[in-house]
């Protein structure tokens, strides 16, 4: 027996505070959409389960591993990835931090961790070290940067 094709419908959501349409299919993972239809390169794909942080974006300002998000569920919602922190105020001294501290080695992870980090430092200006350890935990470095 052969599988019917999955149906694709219109999903709208706002991209990096642009409006994005896109047809997808509604319970395949947001990241797929987010590379694909949104050229949101910086989302990558690390463990497909959730456990490693690398497709780690914002949405509606709280850090979701995009890999276990389905389409459907961010439907027209604020979702915000790596390209969008240059623009953003606290984004922008994330990222800052990062380049002066030379705090990335080959790259892959770092762009989940930067929006962990901004996420949680929108909602805490001062977190404590563990509330820091607690939002890094959620993420894996394989090059043990």
């Amino acid at each position: 027996m052969v599988a019917a094709p999955e149906r694709h419908t219109l999903m709208r959501f706002m991209l990096n505070g642009v409006p994005v349409q896109a047809e997808c299919v509604p319970a395949a993972p947001l990241l797929y959409t987010l590379r694909e239809k949104g050229d949101a390169r910086g989302v990558r794909f690390g463990c497909g389960a959730g456990q490693c942080g690398a497709c780690t974006v914002l949405i509606d300002g709280v850090a979701e591993p995009s890999c276990l998000v389905a389409n459907h569920t961010a439907e027209l919602r604020r979702i915000e990835t790596v390209e969008g922190l240059a623009a953003d105020a606290i984004g922008a001294v994330v990222l800052q931090a990062f380049v002066d501290e030379q705090a990335a080695q080959c790259g892959y992870c770092i762009n989940g961790i930067l929006m962990s980090l901004t996420g949680l430092l929108r909602r805490n200006a001062k977190p404590s070290a563990a509330a820091l350890a607690e939002c890094l935990s959620r993420h894996l470095c394989r090059c043990g940067t």
